[in-house]
């Protein structure tokens, strides 16, 4: 792609103010890293006369777009460091990141081995060998693989689906489908009480994030596009919006498909919704009620996940919580956790990686949580990893403090609608 030629990349809006360097979590944690305006639009204004003036430190950015997030000019900063990094880096992606990046892959084969394979990955001769042949760190723990896939799990209920007034499709995503299909059953439950019967598209890949930031751009683009396929038959054929559950996957179907691999998708992007948001709005339009366990009480504390703060949808997760009568919720400070995705498993990267989350980590500690309540896959990984605390998700914590019963009579929910 020509940035030149690229309108929206808007690199001549930077004021210059550096308020981006400022918030940015690497730069606080790793010297080598020049920061956001010099590695996005200043580095951009360079890389246009001469391609060899590309800067290997860009490396080190998280693609986290807490950048974005405060630019007062609305410059895609994240965007352009990613793109820079795909088109003029000339090392070829490594095995490791090639096996990082292969999400649905590396997920059929944990699925199908998962006891074997969750033992050996928590073994430490197997994580020294990894740390020594693929350069991923020994200190990190890598998540379990299911027994069963959600997609296997769910082919039993999908019949009873249908007896609902309303519809919903259901991008589950990776994390879902091969490592923690309980969520997907827990949205399940929680849409069910709600009156809304649960599809899944009739076929999903990984959203492709993982490739993107592993730079293999053309086969993450071919994801996104058979992705899109099945979304539109989705929304467009079968007239249902596409419900999320992992804020990462819905921030790559909505932004980062249109903006960074150059696919349309207006005719869809308002119709991929986080569940959270999707269930706020049910309940702010009273079409839908929810009734909870008198007796239910627990102390949580709420992360925002960057990715969500970027779509600026985290509010909705927050007030949802605020929701259950008995939940004694603190909302974190705005802190990247520091994993990234596939960023915080590799060698060269770990120590940054805990630096990035350690005020967090140590928020948490003060703080005292019996969970911690967080719409990201990957942040719940570095957070259990790192502190200890379980995590859980907001649909997860709502589906334990629900009275199913009750609130599927408040929605007039009775099996057969």
């Amino acid at each position: 792609m020509d940035l030149a030629a690229d309108n929206s990349i808007n690199f001549d809006q930077c004021l210059k103010c550096t308020i981006c360097t400022a918030y940015c979590p690497v730069v606080r944690v790793n010297p080598d890293f020049p920061g956001p305006k010099q590695a996005g639009p200043d580095g951009a204004r360079l890389r246009l006369n001469n391609p060899n003036l590309y800067d290997e430190a860009l490396k080190y950015c998280l693609n986290c777009k807490r950048c974005e997030v405060v630019c007062p000019s609305d410059v895609r900063i994240g965007d352009i460091i990613q793109m820079a990094r795909a088109r003029y880096d000339q090392h070829r992606p490594s095995l490791r990141d090639r096996l990082l990046a292969s999400t649905d892959l590396v997920g059929r084969l944990g699925t199908a081995m998962a006891p074997m394979v969750n033992l050996t990955t928590g073994a430490e001769p197997a994580k020294l060998a990894m740390d020594v042949v693929l350069k991923i760190d020994k200190h990190r723990k890598f998540p379990h693989y299911a027994v069963t896939r959600f997609r296997n799990w769910y082919k039993q209920y999908a019949p009873d689906q249908n007896n609902f007034a309303h519809h919903v499709a259901y991008f589950h995503g990776c994390y879902v489908n091969y490592n923690f299909p309980q969520l997907g059953k827990d949205l399940i439950q929680l849409l069910n009480a709600l009156g809304y019967g649960v599809h899944l598209l009739d076929k999903e890949k990984c959203c492709g994030v993982a490739m993107l930031s592993n730079r293999l751009t053309s086969r993450a683009r071919k994801q996104a596009e058979f992705n899109l396929k099945y979304i539109r038959k989705a929304v467009t054929q079968d007239h249902m919006p596409v419900v999320t559950t992992s804020s990462t996957c819905t921030m790559t179907l909505r932004d980062e498909y249109p903006r960074v691999l150059h696919l349309e998708n207006d005719d869809v992007r308002q119709d991929i919704q986080l569940a959270t948001f999707f269930i706020y709005k049910l309940l702010e339009s009273g079409s839908v009620r929810l009734a909870f366990k008198p007796d239910f009480r627990l102390k949580a504390a709420y992360h925002a996940p960057c990715h969500l703060e970027k779509l600026g949808w985290q509010h909705y997760s927050v007030a949802l919580l605020r929701q259950i009568p008995n939940l004694d919720l603190t909302v974190l400070d705005s802190n990247c956790c520091g994993i990234a995705g596939t960023y915080g498993f590799k060698k060269e990267n770990y120590e940054y990686a805990q630096l990035i989350g350690r005020p967090l980590f140590e928020q948490i500690e003060d703080t005292e949580p019996e969970v911690v309540v967080t719409d990201c896959e990957t942040c719940k990984w570095q957070i259990e990893m790192s502190t200890g605390v379980k995590v859980l998700h907001p649909v997860s914590l709502l589906a334990k403090a629900l009275d199913i019963a009750t609130t599927r009579k408040l929605n007039q929910v009775n099996g057969k609608e």
